[in-house]
């Protein structure tokens, strides 16, 4: 009788086949490498001031973009994806790389893609410093490097009980873009155009992620899913949350769908690369500055709770002040995941 395995998941995968072999490495002669495989990041250090921040996404036609895509918009979102992972962490973006799989080199779409890619990366001052082209499937991939003060990195592992949970901007809008262009659901051409931007050129929250160098806790960016994101920060710092699902900030367009699909989009939507982080209440103040100064909404959802079981749990909380069973909070729990 043959053996049945169950399919593994994206961070399933990563944990057995790389992340054990790389910690247990990493343990035995850690070298320059501060932290490796698990977070928004890995740190290098790189004098006794400094560390280095690295991060790399793949973005691959058919799975992460229609194969259609405007190349421009393609090109700022391609780097937009890992300028995101430098802020969570709070790094100043310093340099990228870029492997490029083309299936023909294609001059017009180049020309429009590489004019996206230098928008953003002019806007962020990050340069292009190296890479690689081949032929092949339509095929992105971006590494990103950041500059960090020793010791300033804000991690997901550092949410303490008691903290307030915090989240930028709107979530959900990237979601409904897309059952809009697939015809899921039904936008009017305002409301689309109000919110497109969101899912083909989204807004790498940089200028947050340093400001909240000693001030956040922990942090992530969000892009498999506002509480599927969260938990991977539940899990490192070996917390439990409480969620308040009508805090959960949407904007004008969502909140003319149904109440379902509101929350599902908001709380499990993905591709809305803001931050999610927690801090202590007593820097409620210095958050709201940081709003102010920045002219972007933050908005508390939450906070994070003392583990109770073995593994990390989220309670969400309807309008009514009632917890969700198990089955609706599954629901919103459920994440972008590459392999399911």
């Amino acid at each position: 009788m043959q053996s049945q395995t169950s399919p593994l998941g994206e961070f399933d995968l990563i944990q057995r086949f790389f992340k054990t072999q790389s910690d247990l490495m990493l343990a035995n002669n850690p070298g320059q490498v501060k932290l490796g495989i698990g977070d928004d990041c890995a740190l290098l250090k790189t004098d006794p001031t400094g560390e280095i921040a690295i991060t790399s996404d793949m973005l691959v036609s058919g799975r992460h973009f229609f194969p259609d895509a405007n190349p421009e918009w393609l090109g700022w979102k391609a780097l937009a994806v890992n300028l995101s992972d430098l802020a969570a962490m709070g790094a100043q973006p310093v340099g990228f790389t870029l492997a490029l799989a083309l299936p023909e080199p294609n001059s017009a779409w180049l020309e429009a893609f590489s004019k996206g890619l230098f928008a953003i990366a002019n806007q962020f001052s990050c340069p292009l410093i190296g890479g690689d082209t081949t032929a092949g499937p339509l095929n992105i991939c971006i590494t990103a490097f950041g500059s960090i003060p020793k010791d300033k990195a804000i991690r997901r592992s550092g949410a303490l009980a008691g903290d307030d949970i915090w989240v930028s901007g709107f979530v959900g809008d990237a979601r409904l873009t897309l059952a809009a262009l697939r015809h899921e659901i039904e936008l009017s051409k305002e409301d689309l155009a109000d919110i497109e931007a969101r899912m083909h050129q989204p807004t790498p929250r940089v200028n947050l992620g340093l400001a909240l160098r000693g001030v956040a806790n922990s942090a992530l960016d969000v892009s498999d899913g506002l509480l599927g994101d969260l938990r991977h920060t539940l899990k490192q710092s070996g917390k439990d949350a409480e969620i308040f699902l009508d805090r959960i900030p949407k904007s004008s367009a969502l909140l003319k769908q149904s109440q379902a699909i509101q929350n599902q989009y908001a709380a499990r939507g993905g591709d809305d690369y803001e931050l999610c982080f927690t801090a202590l209440s007593s820097k409620r103040d210095v958050i709201a500055k940081i709003s102010a100064d920045l002219h972007l909404p933050l908005t508390q959802i939450g906070s994070i709770k003392s583990m109770q079981h073995s593994t990390p749990e989220i309670r969400i909380i309807d309008s009514d002040g009632k917890a969700l069973n198990i089955q609706e909070s599954d629901l919103l729990l459920k994440s972008f995941d590459h392999f399911a």
